[in-house]
């Protein structure tokens, strides 16, 4: 049996596709392939408490605190009230840290990012409680990317990283971030195009990298085509009664700018002056600026928009979530900051066209006219016109959506994801053991 340490940045219940990732790949692994899993994460639940004291976290004693699905999990508490220098006077006197020969000025970035878990770094000695053969570490450039490296370095295991390098977004593209990147043995990249950005941006040897694309469970996105009490009607409970037959747009991720959410709201006036009987479904966490933005549409034009957060659902397969994604027209997701975007993949579980971005990882991900449709990133008029497009042309929309579920259905699944990360840890753990 082996036995693999996941350090995601946060973990279920915290909810993005990196989180989703790490959770599925663990649960999978340790039932088909008979890991023993464990998982070290921060108190984090959403971004902010990464670094702010007035970020939502997780306290002991609440649901899934220890036991998410049964794999057991150990959160450390973020460090909130503690200066720059003294992060840095901790870190630095490990003597795992030192074996990694990181510059001052990474550091100082990554520990920028948080979370900076003072309990694990303070108590960095050899683990007890866990034996592991490797450690596998989400997402790039927060300081549990850091604490990975020293933990393998400290136990000299194989070190792998799934970055979800977000290299359209001018924000990750600090040279400070690069140098860690070099230290892992192994790294997942999600597509092709980050593979090649990898290389050429931050100069990792090609042989370092395996693409390995997320998944989907697609079963579950599949509904009995009667209703049953266990099916729930999306438009029934959030439409009009006079409206049932409206057709839908939906939106699932967080709602800013770099998702598209901004950009989509603003292209919401456009789509209404040519198809009116729409409504607008957001799903996901909310920002200040997305709600900015919705109140200055709603008092000019009084859009149907339907605004659904985390607190409305109950996880990744939320039946309203799954009802939302089933009965929607168009999915659309118009995000420059998606290293791939799972989001994609359930709606084509659901058998439903989708709209990206043409930028970054988007345009490996949607096969243009095949699959779905790419727009301009931030250009709401043409965001507008390809909505209104799908929303006119029934038989394109199906057939594009058809396409996709068949896709997902040959080569995406999260098990074939899995059975191709099993086989790059052996490889990595045989290596380690010659």
């Amino acid at each position: 049996m082996n036995h693999i340490l996941y350090f995601p940045t946060r973990y279920f219940p915290a909810i993005s596709g990196a989180e989703f990732y790490i959770q599925s790949m663990a649960e999978i692994l340790n039932l088909k392939y008979n890991y023993d899993i464990q998982v070290y994460t921060s108190t984090a639940i959403d971004f902010k408490a990464l670094r702010e004291s007035r970020g939502r976290i997780i306290k002991p004693g609440e649901k899934y605190y220890e036991n998410v699905n049964k794999l057991k999990i150990t959160r450390f508490p973020v460090k909130y009230n503690i200066s720059q220098d003294e992060k840095l006077t901790l870190v630095k006197k490990e003597a795992s840290y030192e074996g990694l020969e990181l510059s001052d000025e990474c550091l100082i970035e990554y520990l920028r990012n948080g979370p900076f878990l003072e309990k694990l770094l303070k108590n960095m000695v050899r683990p007890t409680e866990i034996s592991f053969d490797l450690v596998h570490t989400s997402f790039f450039p927060y300081f549990n990317t850091i604490l990975t490296l020293m933990l393998g370095k400290l136990t000299n295991k194989p070190t792998v990283c799934t970055p979800f390098f977000h290299f359209s977004n001018p924000r990750y593209l600090n040279k400070n971030y690069f140098e860690a990147m070099h230290k892992f043995d192994k790294i997942i990249a999600c597509t092709h195009l980050e593979k090649k950005v990898l290389i050429e941006t931050m100069g990792i040897p090609e042989e370092k990298i395996k693409v390995i694309s997320m998944g989907v469970d697609y079963k579950k996105f599949i509904l009995p085509k009667k209703l049953t009490p266990k099916r729930f009607n999306f438009k029934q409970k959030y439409f009009k009664p006079n409206e049932k037959n409206h057709r839908m747009v939906l939106f699932c991720g967080y709602k800013n700018y770099e998702k598209g959410a901004i950009s989509i709201l603003k292209a919401i006036p456009y789509i209404l002056k040519k198809f009116r009987k729409v409504y607008f479904v957001f799903i996901g966490p909310s920002t200040i600026a997305f709600n900015r933005e919705l109140s200055k549409i709603q008092k000019a034009i009084h859009p149907r928009v339907i605004n659904l957060t985390p607190d409305n659902l109950t996880g990744y397969y939320d039946v309203k979530k799954i009802a939302a994604f089933n009965e929607t027209d168009v999915f659309l997701m118009p995000s420059r900051s998606d290293a791939y975007g799972i989001a994609f993949l359930e709606a084509w579980a659901s058998g439903k066209p989708v709209i990206g971005a043409n930028i970054g990882a988007t345009p490996e991900v949607i096969r243009d006219k095949v699959d779905g449709l790419l727009v301009e990133f931030d250009d709401y008029i043409d965001i507008a016109d390809k909505v209104v497009l799908l929303l006119k042309k029934k038989r394109l929309s199906k057939n594009l959506g058809l396409e996709g579920r068949n896709k997902v259905q040959e080569s995406l699944s999260w098990d074939i994801i899995a059975k191709k990360t099993h086989e790059t840890y052996q490889e990595l753990i045989l290596k380690e053991g010659e």
